[in-house]
Order: C-alpha cells, then sequence, then structure tokens
C-alpha cells in the first residue's frame, strides 16, 4: 500500500506540529502532499527550515497534491477547505470545532453521511496514552457503578501564551474561546467514555457583555452524560497555571482522573491521586499522540479496520454532537 500523501492548509501551533510528526513518521505511511498558509512570512520560515517539505502556492494546491487533507486555519474557514478536499476524493481531518455556523456544520454532516465521505475531527483524546491508561483502570473495574463526572478548566490568561499569534480571532466571540478550543475536548472525551451527552443547564459570562465580541471569561453547565450527572466549570484568570485542566470520574468503587491532558492518576485507598506507572510529560507525550492519529487517519484514508479495541478517531457525528453542546452554553451568557 502507498504512503498516504497529507496535506496541510494552516500552519500555525497545530499545523506545524502535524507536519513535523510527518516528517517524523515511517515514510511507508504517511509523507507530505503539500502544506499551504496565507502567511507569506510562515510560508518562507518553512521553507528555509525544511527545504524538503513541498510549500505550495495555495490551498487547491495543496489538495491536488495530496490524499487526505489536515485542515488546521481558523474554524470560519474549516468546511469551505473540507467541501472542496470531498469533491475531488480526498479523506479529511479538520480542527474542531466544524464550523462557526452551527446550521453549517449540520449540512456538512448531512453531506458526509451522503457521499459516504471519509471525515474526521482532531480531537486529539482519541489517541492519547493517558487516556488509554484511564480506559484500562474503568475496565479492570477501578470505578465501578459511575456516579459523577466534573471537568475543571482554569486558565491565567487567555488565549494561553503559546497561542498569541492567533490572538486576531481565538480571543473573539465569532470563532474563539476556551470552551471551544478546550471544553470540546473534554466533552468529546465524555462522550466517548461515559454516554451521550446532554445539557441541563449553563450560563457563560463575558467581560463586554452579551452584545460584545469579546470570547467568554468564565462558564458553568450541568450535563448528563448517559445518565451520569457532569459538573463543567471553566475560568479565566482564576489561576497562576498558564492551563489548568481536570476530568474528573467518580464511581462507587473508586475515581480516576485525566489532569494536565496527559496525566492518568488513580485514587488511591489512602485517600491520595496515584500517577500511572507509564505516565509521561506533555512534551514526551505529544510526539506519540500524533503518531497515534495519523496512523488512524492512514487507515481511514485506504478504509483499513483499526486493531479490536482500538480508539477511531472522532467522527464528524460526534463533532456535531459537542458542538450544539458548546454553542449552547456559549449563547447562555
Amino acid at each position: 500500500m502507498a504512503a498516504m500523501k497529507l496535506g496541510i492548509i494552516g500552519v500555525g501551533i497545530m499545523g506545524e506540529r502535524v507536519m513535523n510528526a510527518v516528517l517524523r513518521h515511517d515514510p511507508s505511511v504517511v509523507e507530505l502532499g503539500g502544506i499551504w498558509d496565507p502567511s507569506g512570512d510562515t510560508m518562507a520560515r518553512i521553507a528555509a527550515e525544511h527545504p524538503t517539505v513541498p510549500v505550495k502556492d495555495g490551498p487547491d494546491a495543496v489538495i491536488a497534491s495530496s490524499d487526505c487533507l489536515y485542515i488546521a486555519s481558523p474554524p470560519v474557514t474549516h468546511l469551505d477547505y473540507a467541501r472542496r478536499a470531498m469533491e475531488k476524493g480526498l479523506s479529511v481531518l479538520t480542527e474542531k470545532p466544524l464550523a462557526v455556523d452551527l446550521g453549517d456544520a449540520v449540512a456538512f454532516v448531512d453531506e458526509v453521511e451522503e457521499r459516504k465521505a471519509r471525515a474526521a475531527v482532531n480531537f486529539i483524546f482519541a489517541s492519547s496514552p493517558g487516556v488509554e491508561h484511564l480506559r484500562r483502570w474503568i475496565a479492570e473495574g477501578a470505578v465501578g457503578q459511575v456516579e459523577s463526572l466534573t471537568i475543571d478548566l482554569a486558565y491565567a490568561a487567555w488565549p494561553r501564551p503559546w497561542q498569541m499569534d492567533a490572538l486576531g480571532w481565538l480571543d473573539k466571540r465569532e470563532q474563539g474561546g476556551f470552551t471551544r478550543e478546550i471544553a470540546s475536548h473534554f466533552l468529546f472525551l465524555t462522550r466517548r467514555l461515559v454516554g451521550p451527552i446532554v445539557l441541563k443547564s449553563a450560563s457563560a459570562t463575558y467581560p463586554d457583555g452579551p452584545d460584545g465580541d469579546s470570547s467568554e471569561t468564565a462558564i458553568s453547565a450541568e450535563i448528563e452524560a448517559g445518565g451520569i450527572p457532569v459538573t463543567l466549570k471553566g475560568s479565566v484568570a482564576t489561576t497562576d497555571k498558564p492551563d489548568h485542566c481536570e476530568w474528573t470520574l467518580k464511581g462507587r468503587d473508586g475515581s480516576v482522573r485525566l489532569a494536565d491532558w496527559t496525566r492518568g492518576l488513580k485514587l488511591g485507598a489512602d485517600g491520595e491521586w496515584e500517577e500511572h506507572p507509564d505516565c509521561l510529560p506533555l512534551a514526551e507525550t505529544r510526539p506519540i499522540l500524533l503518531k497515534g492519529q495519523l496512523d488512524k487517519l492512514a487507515a481511514l484514508t485506504a478504509g483499513t479496520p483499526l486493531p479490536e479495541g482500538a480508539f477511531p478517531l472522532a467522527t464528524v457525528q460526534e463533532a456535531l454532537e459537542v458542538q450544539r453542546m458548546v454553542e449552547t452554553i456559549l449563547a447562555s451568557g
């Protein structure tokens, strides 16, 4: 089987991380078909740092040279590029959210289903070693009958320091905010591990009021997942940490937690949280995670089934379910 040729549109933080993951990957599985970003400075830097990377002069050129398109541009552009790629027969992996317009996201999911297109969304917990640790503990009975779930998110400032190049849209209400950018990942994880998600109540706070254009500074939501109560809270300027995130599942027989994106923790008999012995820091986990996403994307593109028990990439249907909840939470402010 020939290597999947991956095209990348949008070479910001995530686009460049995926590009580097492809360069590290087995070239018999995946190689770069082409990359493009509207920033000429970015393209010049990439060309200088990676002379072998196929830098293209526009999105259509990337699509023409690829088997699969990864879309890491701002959300307002996601579905235009996805539709153009699908029209040419490519598989698609897009960043979340699917779109900024919920109606357009619904229409896109319908199109994917009608075409039987190969499309997925880059929710990274689909390939997270930390999530695998939680899955094993849950399967081994460490939690028992699930009783509740809490999701706690906090940021010293928004956007986070490494995202400031995207300040122009990431701190704006139309496309940005931590609920779309971060909470969506944990809602996807909740959907996968606990069950279908239903919003019961929500509130959102904006620094410039309901009619401004700034992103939210606080959210609170009560949710049910497979009938289990879920509490989601998120806020800005309430911690000194640039990125605090905890997903804690409590059961009759014990509790497990995913902390700081990658750390699988289990509550010990002494009441202390114990880290999984194979836990790695985020910097060491990220290459493993991205390799897993690329392997699954190559399988999706080729129509090859995953090994039994493997966590597949997030479907567009799952992403739409998450987006519906995110947008409803944000509209509550």
